[in-house]
C-alpha cells in the first residue's frame, strides 16, 4: 500500500505523512506542489489514496484535482484543505473526490478517514458539510457520526473500537445510542438510514 501526501507547507505535509507512516501499514510518498505529484504518480503508477492540498501551486482549483483523478487509474484522491469552503467540499466530492479533509481534523479522526477511503469509502466531517444544525436531522453527536460511518462500511465494533481508537464497549455504547436517536431497529438498518438520508 503507498500513499501520497502533497502540500507545499513543509510542515504540515512532513507531520501528516509522518503521523499516517506511524499508524497505517503503507508506504509514503511526498510532495510539494501539484506538478510535483502529478509526475509521481506517472512514474510510479496509482496510489492506493492521494491527499492533495487545495491551496497549493498548481491546483488551479479543482481542475487539479480533476486531472488526478484521470491518473490516478481509479484509486481514491482526497483533498486537503485549511480554508475552503463547505461548497468546495461538496464540489470536489461531485468531481470524483474520494474526500475532504480539514487540515484542523484531529489525528486519530484522520488515521479514521484515510483508512476509510482507502477501502473505498467517500469521506466528509459531517460537521463541515452540515449548513446548520437542523441538518443533522437524527441529532447524532459527532462520534456517533464517525461509528456510523464504520457502521456502513460494514465494520464490526471491534474494527471500529481499533480504528477510532476506543474501548469496543463504547463503540458498543455508541451504537445503542445512535440506534435509538435514529429509531433503527438494528445497525443494518441504521446503516439504511444513512444512506437513505445522505449521511454517508
Amino acid at each position: 500500500m503507498k500513499i501520497l501526501v502533497a502540500d507545499d507547507h513543509a510542515l504540515v505535509r512532513e507531520m501528516i505523512s509522518s503521523f499516517l507512516e506511524s499508524q497505517i501499514d503503507a508506504g509514503m510518498e511526498r510532495a510539494n506542489d501539484f506538478g510535483e505529484a502529478l509526475e509521481k504518480v506517472k512514474s510510479s503508477g496509482p496510489f492506493d489514496l492521494v491527499l492533495l492540498d487545495y491551496e497549493m501551486p498548481g491546483m488551479n482549483g479543482l481542475d487539479g484535482l480533476r486531472l488526478m483523478v484521470e491518473h490516478n487509474q481509479g484509486k481514491p484522491v482526497a483533498i486537503l484543505s485549511g480554508a475552503a469552503s463547505r461548497s468546495v467540499a461538496e464540489a470536489a466530492l461531485q468531481f470524483g473526490a474520494a474526500g475532504f479533509i480539514p487540515k484542523t481534523m484531529g489525528a486519530k479522526s484522520m488515521v479514521f478517514a484515510v483508512k476509510f477511503m482507502i477501502a473505498g469509502e467517500k469521506f466528509a466531517p459531517f460537521e463541515f458539510l452540515f449548513k446548520d444544525k437542523s441538518e443533522n436531522i437524527f441529532n447524532l453527536s459527532g462520534r456517533e457520526k464517525e461509528v456510523l460511518i464504520g457502521i456502513c462500511a460494514g465494520k464490526s465494533n471491534k474494527e471500529i473500537a481499533r480504528d477510532l481508537d476506543l474501548q469496543e464497549v463504547t463503540v458498543k455504547m455508541h451504537v445503542r445510542s445512535l440506534t435509538a436517536k435514529m429509531e433503527a431497529r438494528n445497525r443494518t438498518h441504521a446503516a439504511m438510514l444513512a444512506r437513505e438520508n445522505g449521511i454517508v
